[in-house]
């Protein structure tokens, strides 16, 4: 194991809030079906993901957040065009394509998903950047990397948890990104992601934490019926503004 690896204490048992509704099982597998359908789709498109236009996948991504119960509601100033580096706190596998349906962006992502049988070679096609959370001799080379992507005009999206949390407690940010940032010059967009209950209770079902399998995930969320998804933004600051975002400190 890695000796900065960073980890959430949060588990399914402790964290998660109950969700069983009988009535809503038959509605809940239906919506499964959809939402692995939009999965399977978008992932045969991955190659392909450079050449679609942005509006195409801001709209797949929307349509998978809201297969999987989850409306959005989006406040703050809109992202900046050009060279950007989004960050945000990790609750879900639901953020990747929240954070899209906004700004599509190249997501960073642990080494490991590399190794995944087809998985791995199709992300990888579709413009992820890897990095190894198990060698810290790696990550001056990494960070050099993020920078030259950053400077050639892209937005790069990072969860610098390094882990999900439950949605109610959170862990801090590493800072290797935001060197990326510093380095290119371009400014960094600050992101706060909520789940909410329907009456507007923060939520824990969607978050995919522990051992849960992404299944069992897919299934909590979809069962748990209606919820709101906040996506908080500060406006983008300029990589040697001081003023803190949301998570800046904690």
């Amino acid at each position: 194991m890695s000796v900065w690896l960073p980890g959430a204490p949060c588990t399914p048992r402790a964290c998660i809030d109950a969700t069983s509704r009988a009535t809503a099982v038959p509605r809940a597998a239906a919506r499964l079906t959809a939402v692995l359908l939009l999965l399977l789709a978008g992932i045969a498109l991955t190659p392909l993901g450079a050449h679609l236009p942005a509006r195409w996948v801001r709209g797949w991504c929307r349509t998978v957040v809201r297969a999987a119960g989850v409306r959005v509601r989006i406040t703050g100033a809109a992202p900046p065009d050009g060279g950007l580096l989004l960050v945000a706190n990790h609750i879900s596998w639901l953020d990747v394509p929240l954070l899209a349906a906004v700004r599509p962006a190249r997501m960073v992502a642990k080494q490991e998903i590399r190794t995944w049988p087809v998985a791995g070679r199709v992300v990888a096609r579709g413009g992820v950047l890897f990095i190894d959370r198990d060698r810290l001799r790696a990550l001056p080379g990494t960070v050099a990397h993020l920078a030259d992507v950053l400077r050639r005009g892209q937005a790069v999206a990072v969860f610098p948890e390094g882990s999900t949390w439950c949605g109610r407690a959170q862990g801090r940010f590493r800072r290797a990104a935001f060197q990326a940032a510093l380095d290119a010059g371009v400014p960094v967009q600050p992101v706060r992601i909520r789940y909410r209950t329907g009456g507007g209770a923060a939520s824990t079902a969607p978050a995919f934490i522990g051992d849960d399998s992404l299944l069992t995930s897919l299934w909590r969320a979809r069962e748990a019926g209606r919820r709101l998804a906040d996506h908080d933004r500060t406006p983008a600051s300029a990589p040697n503004d001081r003023r803190p975002g949301p998570y800046a400190h904690r």
